[in-house]
């Protein structure tokens, strides 16, 4: 990413690295930016191959689609994210083939990073949550977790990563996918 890229390009540009790494396929994934009270996000039922920052939405502080457009069904997660972190300015979820099938195995491999980088980056911890049914359920599993961790493994549905902007939170959800391949 480009250093002061504008934030709506910083957000279409990770929607579209997802795809390029084949780390979600048809319209898998989502990417939402903190911008001030409200949110840029990806819009729903559209690749993300195709992402421009023309296309991205607005949403506040509720899920509440500002403008035209339609928000996503993970929606609550992000919230869940930005609500109990406000150093957080970008979160990403995405199915990376390794941590997917973590994700629907059983076991956590890598719950416990194993190479420094990892611990550094991500922390001691990458839980695999059970899976919970989108929506309030999935928003519940995920709530305890927000403020210990950096990014989680979903149960049934791949990998949540956030951070301070799109960068880091992209570069976290990678090292997740680069310790689920080694594992």
């Amino acid at each position: 990413m480009k250093a002061g890229q504008p934030l709506r390009a910083q957000v279409a540009e990770v929607a579209r690295h997802l795809h390029a790494r084949g780390w979600v396929a048809n319209h898998d994934g989502n990417v939402t930016a903190r911008d001030g009270a409200r949110y840029i996000a990806t819009p729903t039922a559209t690749s993300k191959r195709l992402i421009e920052h023309r296309d991205l939405i607005e949403i506040d502080a509720k899920g509440q689609v500002v403008g035209k457009g339609r928000v996503f069904g993970e929606i609550g997660l992000h919230l869940a994210v930005y609500e109990r972190r406000p150093d957080v300015h970008c979160v990403v979820h995405a199915h990376p083939p390794n941590a997917t099938a973590i994700s629907a195995g059983r076991g956590n491999p890598i719950e416990q990073p194993f190479i420094a980088e990892a611990l550094v980056s991500l922390g001691p911890r990458i839980p695999k949550l059970p899976y919970a049914q989108p929506g309030e359920p999935a928003r519940a599993a995920l709530a305890p977790w927000c403020e210990l961790v950096d990014a989680v493994i979903l149960g049934n549905h791949g990998v949540l990563a956030w951070g301070a902007d799109p960068e880091q939170a992209l570069l976290r959800l990678e090292l997740v996918e680069h310790l689920a391949r080694i594992a």
